[in-house]
Order: structure tokens, then C-alpha cells, then sequence
């Protein structure tokens, strides 16, 4: 094997994840002190959360990881850690639709949605770093030897292609949005 772990990638990941969540905790000092919201920023940070934490991140872990999981005969606890990832994942997809929603109706003059954009960032600034430390420090080692070197290392090549395939699939989506949006 390479020496390269697909825990490598992952872990590389979320330490970017941990930034945008350290953003976003910056914000919410500003939107104390200043009693507003900035839709542009939130709309940016839910780009984020959208296309890398949850497409480019969560993918690789449902998509590869997880799947391939599915036909290793896992000790119940190490499933039951993968079952809740998977919930986190879903939790995590809702939180930021409320923030969507929230912003939405906050850039269309609805000041009372800044408590909700507060309430819906203060979540994802909360639940994230758990969810982290969970696959980090109690799924991806153990998950791991399960694998053979050969399969950990065709696990990095899909690493790798889905995310030279993601660019592709996000701007295609926005083509065709901007498309509709046209008809």
C-alpha cells in the first residue's frame, strides 16, 4: 500500500470543515453586536456546508466508505456507530435547510428571522464538532481493518475521481437551474 490511509483524506477534510465552522461561530458575535445578519455571508457558508461538507465530504463517506462497509461483517457496535454517522448526515442536511429557509425569509424583511438564522447556526456550530470526534476518534481506525491494502487503495482512486467528478456535477446542476429558471 502507499502508506495513504482513505481515513487520510477524510480527516484532511473536516479540519477545512472546522474552519468554515469557526466562521461561522465568528458570526454569530457579529449578529450580537450588530442585531443583523449578512444573507451573503450565510449564503456562502451554506454553499459550503452544501457542497463540500455534506456533496464532496458526506458523499465520500456514503457513497465509498459506508457502502462498501455495508458488505463487511461488522461487530454491532462499529454499526451502530456507522448507523448513527448516517443520521448525523441527515440531521446535519435539515439543520442547514433551516438555515436556508431562515435567510430566505430574513432577506425578504423578516428581521425576527435573525433569532432563527442565530438558532440554525448555533446548531451546526454545536453538532458538527461532535459528529467529527465521533469518525475521527471512533469509526475511520476501526472501520478501517476491514480492508485490505488493495481495497484501501481502490477506496483513495474513488476518492479521487469523485472529487474530480464533483466540479463537474455542481456546475452542470447550476447550468441547468439557470436553464429552467430561462424557460
Amino acid at each position: 500500500m502507499s502508506g495513504r490511509s482513505p481515513a487520510g483524506p477524510l480527516m484532511a477534510e473536516h479540519r477545512v470543515i472546522e474552519r468554515m465552522l469557526a466562521i461561522l461561530d465568528a458570526q454569530l458575535s457579529v449578529m450580537a453586536e450588530t442585531r443583523a445578519a449578512d444573507p451573503a455571508i450565510i449564503d456562502t457558508a451554506v454553499d459550503f456546508i452544501r457542497t463540500y461538507a455534506d456533496r464532496c465530504h458526506h458523499g465520500k463517506e456514503e457513497d465509498i466508505l459506508f457502502r462498501r462497509l455495508a458488505d463487511k461483517p461488522l461487530d454491532d457496535e462499529l454499526a451502530e456507530v456507522m448507523a448513527g454517522l448516517v443520521e448525523d448526515h441527515v440531521r446535519g442536511r435539515s439543520m442547514t435547510r433551516g438555515l436556508i429557509e431562515a435567510n430566505t425569509r430574513y432577506r425578504s424583511g423578516d428581521v425576527a428571522a435573525l433569532s432563527e438564522i442565530e438558532s440554525c447556526i448555533r446548531e451546526l456550530v454545536e453538532f458538527y464538532p461532535v459528529h467529527i470526534a465521533k469518525e475521527d476518534r471512533h469509526f475511520f481506525k476501526p472501520c478501517l481493518e476491514y480492508f485490505t491494502d488493495a481495497e484501501k487503495e481502490a477506496m483513495l482512486a474513488d476518492f479521487d475521481e469523485f472529487d474530480r467528478a464533483l466540479i463537474h456535477e455542481k456546475y452542470h446542476g447550476i447550468v441547468e437551474s439557470l436553464e429552467q429558471a430561462a424557460l
